[in-house]
């Protein structure tokens, strides 16, 4: 069934799936690279802040579904196009040792979305609860996770996603 939607329907979904990571990471680099420096420039510390949780908070809404789009496409093609099947056979024993690395690379590659997914997961809590210390005016700890998210969290994922985005390239051009 996966199989024949994904024939009936390859363009699309591998056209949703390169667009959910293109969102979803050049969101991210959007934010921190361009949104995050501007946010600097706004005095009051307080302001600035609750800018840049909302921000954050737009942004998290913004990726959520394609993030959802991205992991449905990604199981979609990886069945569709039988990595599976063409290494290894109905019992799971190595066929053909080119598509089981090729498979394996996909494994690589859907493992960097899952962890990129829990640390965006990671990053919705943190980012909430430092808009909740920020509404019980706890400046310095509202600071403390939004620059967590900041300086580690969303740097991680990006360098994650672009290490993604090329296997994806990688991959598409081994078949």
């Amino acid at each position: 069934m996966i199989q024949e939607l994904f024939a009936s329907y390859r363009v699309e979904i591998t056209f949703l799936h390169i667009i959910s990571a293109v969102i979803w990471v050049g969101g991210m680099i959007v934010m921190r690279y361009s949104a995050h420096y501007s946010f600097q420039n706004i005095e009051q510390a307080d302001i600035r802040l609750k800018s840049a949780l909302y921000a954050l908070k737009r942004l998290f809404i913004l990726v959520s579904p394609f993030i959802v789009i991205l992991l449905v496409t990604a199981i979609i093609m990886s069945v569709g196009l039988g990595f599976r099947d063409a290494a290894l056979d109905k019992s799971g024993q190595v066929i053909n040792s080119s598509a089981m690395h090729v498979y394996n690379l996909i494994h690589v590659k859907e493992s960097i979305w899952t962890i990129m997914t829990l640390n965006y997961l990671a990053m919705v809590l943190i980012r909430n609860n430092a808009q909740k210390l920020l509404n019980q005016h706890d400046l310095a700890g509202a600071k403390k996770r939004a620059t967590y998210i900041s300086s580690y969290m969303v740097p991680f994922n990006i360098v994650l996603g672009i290490i993604a985005i090329f296997m994806g390239v990688f991959l598409r051009n081994l078949y």
